[in-house]
């Protein structure tokens, strides 16, 4: 059984830099493609950005790009997400998720979750 345990959320300014991290326990991390999704009240959870089992392969949403950095650790069994020049818009509660093998960005696809860490950029 998967689990997923999301850190390193905060309240930052606009501008500011902030890292996430997940830490994924379980067998085996290395069979996992990962993602990182946002969620606001009262909207959907959308997809932000997603990595191959192995790292050769990222994916991001256009609203993040050249801004979020997402990599993996496979001897810490860690996931992070660098995020860079934050705005207001990038408020929300950011969850890691875990799909087994392939890569994906719909969060239907994806079959284990963490609890989510709240983002807060002030403008």
């Amino acid at each position: 059984q998967v689990q997923l345990v999301e850190s390193g959320g905060g309240l930052v300014q606009a501008g500011d830099s902030l890292t996430l991290s997940c830490v994924f326990s379980g067998r085996y991390f290395s069979n996992y493609a990962m993602g990182w999704f946002r969620q606001t009240p009262g909207s959907e959870r959308d997809f932000v950005a997603a990595i191959t089992w192995n790292g050769g392969r990222t994916v991001y949403a256009d609203s993040v790009k050249d801004r979020f950095i997402i990599s993996r650790d496979h001897h810490k069994n860690t996931l992070y997400l660098q995020m860079g020049n934050l705005k207001a818009d990038d408020t929300a509660v950011y969850y890691c998720a875990a799909r087994l093998y392939t890569i994906a960005t719909a969060a239907r696809d994806f079959d284990s979750w963490g609890q989510g860490t709240q983002v807060t950029v002030s403008s």
